[in-house]
């Protein structure tokens, strides 16, 4: 049974190398020529295409087992790039069972709330929105075709080659930890084993929370990587001084808490995770810090 990665990356790659370790040929789908040398060199058949062209070339779609982690667009509510794929399906073949990697972003502002996947949806951001859009669209697809589908709402990833080493550098500031909101994380390896157990066991038509279930703020998430990585905390500001100091994409951020619950991916998809908190998956991060992908079992 072929595999398919569709944005075949900084995760897609890690996952690829878990089922080449196990005998599995798998496909990625790339834009970049440089993508496609790197896929190449770990052993990956690279496919280069485009999903913002609504005429992909020739995929090993028809009953294939396929991840979805390529981003949306960067601007918009919608989501075509989804679409794209889905009329690939039509014309090429259906997929056996499709894994797409959402955000925990669909839920919004919670006012510092837990969240668990029972929570409605209501998106502030439009980067959100996109997401969002694509649940439904992929949701609606499953209602016309005979194939499974899983969605994992995945909160913010970090892990080696992933951290926010160059903001820590800038000096940038950030909003003291008092007035900070809520905000939820997931080490880079657990969630590749999620992803994994997903495609596995996770059930058709299912939404699941990803996170290591310890939330803390921002700012606490930024001390703690400037303290292992040697570098000076960030200066901090006022909520109401981020208006005018921070990126519009960090105000973005600032304006929502939430505590994501992650119970039901532990119970349902049968979990440990690595990294259940951020004291070992930092520490993780800065004893292996080359970033490469490795295999996940």
């Amino acid at each position: 049974m072929d595999m398919l990665i569709v944005g075949c990356g900084y995760l897609g790659q890690r996952v690829a190398v878990h089922y080449l370790g196990l005998g599995r040929a798998v496909c990625g789908l790339v834009k970049s020529s440089s993508s496609a040398r790197r896929l190449a060199e770990l052993g990956i058949t690279p496919v280069r295409g485009d999903l913002d062209d609504s005429m992909l070339p020739a995929l090993p779609l028809r009953g294939c087992d396929l991840f979805y982690f390529a981003p949306p667009p960067k601007e918009g509510v919608e989501e075509p790039r989804v679409e794209h794929l889905i009329s690939a399906f039509r014309s090429q073949g259906q997929p056996r069972r499709l894994i797409y990697v959402s955000t925990t972003g669909v839920y919004g502002d919670c006012a510092g709330a837990w969240v668990d996947e029972r929570h409605p949806v209501a998106p502030g951001a439009d980067r959100a929105r996109r997401r969002l859009d694509a649940e439904r669209r992929l949701l609606a697809w499953r209602l016309e075709s005979d194939a499974e589908l899983v969605i994992l709402r995945v909160a913010g990833i970090y892990g080696p080659g992933r951290l926010p080493l160059d903001r820590l550098r800038q000096g940038l500031p950030l909003v003291r930890e008092e007035e900070a909101p809520w905000s939820n994380r997931i080490h880079i390896e657990d969630l590749v084993q999620i992803c994994i157990a997903a495609m596995r066991q996770g059930g058709d038509g299912e939404v699941y929370n990803v996170s290591d279930g310890h939330p803390s703020t921002m700012t606490d998430y930024f001390n703690r990587v400037a303290d292992l990585a040697g570098l000076p905390r960030p200066p901090l500001i006022t909520m109401a001084q981020g208006e005018a100091q921070l990126s519009l994409g960090m105000r973005g951020y600032m304006q929502e808490s939430r505590r994501l619950c992650n119970d039901k991916v532990l119970r349902e998809l049968a979990v440990s995770l690595r990294y259940p908190d951020l004291d070992r998956g930092l520490a993780a991060c800065f004893a292996d810090n080359a970033g490469h992908p490795r295999p996940a079992g």
